[in-house]
């Protein structure tokens, strides 16, 4: 596996493998990877030639600075788990390198709509901006034929999906379902910050969006929404929202509707906000 670190080499590097005819897989990651992102790795290799992981623990993207500070870093162990799962490249850029306009420099405005409005959007303002401006950054460094991405940040996806409409980047962004430990906890970096007793607290919100899935036609959406927070809440957890929303717009729904629905969860546990979703 290759490891760069300047943006210049990595497109030297990739111009010839694209000059070879060479399809390119991109997984962008921020990082202490697990097997969710693995799975995305196997993804990528099994539809690219070459398969490209960054890492980078975006500051922009952070609307809480002790959120930045704690996010785990596990460089050695993610470079072992890269080379085992047989990926070609992985794009290891600093801060600088990638802001040497300054992190609070002038930065383009994205206009994502209704979408930076809800949900994540609501409760991290200007979370969805730096989204956009790493993940365009990325890519046109990057220039890769395929994005792959997972399904746990449903939201993020929506939004990578509408910065691919604003930029006419001509990159086909494959999302791939999210991975979960056995007893149903979404893969997450930062379950890594769980203690034992709170990583065991964790499975509540599989479990409320589970039992919000069974009963999604028997008891009205409002109650169903206000029964999976008072379960969490008398778990310990501060709940941001649970919300059931059209899947295709994320347009929040009071009834079910026949287009399909997602309902999506976020929640703190202690010092750990936790998110997650499921199909419905």
């Amino acid at each position: 596996m290759y490891i760069f670190k300047e943006i210049h080499s990595l497109q030297l590097h990739l111009e010839a493998e694209k000059k070879a005819g060479r399809t390119v897989g991109f997984v962008p990651t921020m990082g202490a990877l697990h097997d969710g992102h693995i799975s995305l790795i196997t993804a990528a290799r099994e539809q690219s030639d070459v398969v490209v992981c960054s890492i980078f623990v975006n500051p922009t993207q952070f609307n809480d600075p002790k959120d930045y500070e704690k996010y785990p870093i596990t460089i050695n162990e993610d470079v072992s788990k890269l080379v085992a799962a047989g990926t070609d490249v992985l794009f290891l850029p600093t801060v600088a390198e990638m802001y040497p306009e300054g992190v609070h420099g002038e930065h383009r405005h994205y206009d994502f709509g209704y979408l930076e409005t809800v949900l994540e959007g609501a409760h991290r303002p200007n979370h969805f901006q730096g989204v956009g401006i790493i993940v365009h950054k990325l890519l046109e460094i990057v220039q890769p034929t395929g994005l792959f991405m997972g399904q746990k940040d449903f939201q993020q996806c929506m939004i990578v999906k509408k910065l691919l409409e604003i930029t006419q980047m001509p990159v086909n962004l494959v999302i791939c379902a999210t991975r979960r430990e056995t007893d149903g906890l979404a893969m997450s970096s930062r379950n890594m910050r769980l203690s034992a007793d709170e990583r065991k607290l964790a499975t509540a919100i599989y479990n409320v969006l589970v039992g919000l899935k069974q009963n999604i036609g028997s008891t009205p959406l409002p109650d169903l929404k206000q029964n999976a927070i008072l379960a969490l809440e008398k778990q310990g957890f501060l709940v941001d929202y649970i919300e059931v929303a059209d899947a295709n717009n994320l347009r929040v729904v009071s009834a079910p509707i026949p287009e399909g629905m997602v309902a999506l969860a976020a929640a703190k546990l202690n010092e750990v906000r936790l998110i997650d979703n499921m199909l419905l």
